[in-house]
């Protein structure tokens, strides 16, 4: 998973990723243009934007990346949803996106656009966001700020009428010196149609929020794997998250509710 779905999970972002390979392979990927890297997460529960997509549930998460070395990158990232949020069908959601990633000076710069689809589900809840984000290490400080943002389309209509949706956001992380420990803040806010779409999804379920998280990862001394602990919550209250079980009533929890969120995860 890409840091722009991100905090699709806060606590797969807070994962310190890694790659092995042998060394035929290594010589092989060096004489070619193209990369390829690939996650899988198990996580505690699927945490978008602050907001549980699996009723505080486990999740069972991947994606796959391909890069060109001229910095653009093509790549997939799907989880299992369960409870608001989900459409029927396969309850599934599949994000696949592209995009061109560069340093200019100092700076990280990404930009591209995503797709999140649910395959299987009922019509016209698939949607598109363009993202943007900026990156800078501070001295030790790791930082990045970014933002999303979902044009208006028929999966974020209101009464019939197109709504958009953006999310702003800011990450910071530092990995403790000499040791397999890191660990991340993040803020982001949520502006966007005050009420659900066709079929009981937007970005923003209430219109605008604040979401937060604060974590630590561990790299484990073996192998591309790292466990990480999350705490992840949200300014939405009681009453707006009560107002989602007329939209699903088979969701069994208010809507972006304090949470400890709890992962493995390994990539390649």
């Amino acid at each position: 998973m890409r840091s722009f779905l991100k905090l699709s999970s806060a606590a797969a972002a807070l994962i310190v990723t890694s790659s092995i390979s042998g060394a035929a392979f290594a010589q092989e990927e060096s004489e070619s243009p193209i990369s390829f890297s690939a996650n899988v997460t198990l996580t505690s529960d699927y945490r978008f934007r602050g907001v549980s997509q699996t009723e505080e549930d486990l999740a069972l998460q991947g994606g796959f990346d391909a890069a060109h070395e001229s910095g653009f990158y093509v790549g997939t990232w799907a989880s299992n949803l369960a409870g608001w949020g989900t459409f029927g069908g396969s309850n599934l959601e599949l994000d696949i996106y592209g995009g061109y990633a560069t340093d200019i000076s100092d700076f990280g710069v990404d930009v591209g656009v995503v797709w999140y689809l649910f395959p299987g589900g009922l019509d016209r809840t698939s949607y598109g966001e363009i993202y943007g984000s900026v990156a800078k290490s501070v001295g030790p400080l790791d930082l990045t700020v970014g933002a999303n943002y979902a044009f208006k389309q028929d999966a974020l209509s209101l009464n019939d009428v197109k709504q958009d949706n953006i999310y702003v956001y800011g990450d910071a992380g530092v990995t403790i010196a000499d040791s397999p420990v890191s660990v991340s803040a993040h803020l982001g806010y949520t502006d966007g149609n005050p009420a659900t779409g066709p079929n009981g999804w937007v970005p923003s379920p209430t219109g605008t929020y604040l979401d937060w998280a604060l974590g630590v990862s561990y790299d484990l001394p073996w192998g591309p794997i790292a466990i990480s602990a999350t705490y992840v919550d949200t300014n939405i209250s009681e009453s707006e998250a009560a107002s989602y079980q007329l939209v699903n009533s088979g969701y069994r929890y208010g809507i972006g509710d304090a949470a400890a969120v709890f992962a493995i995860s390994a990539s390649f």
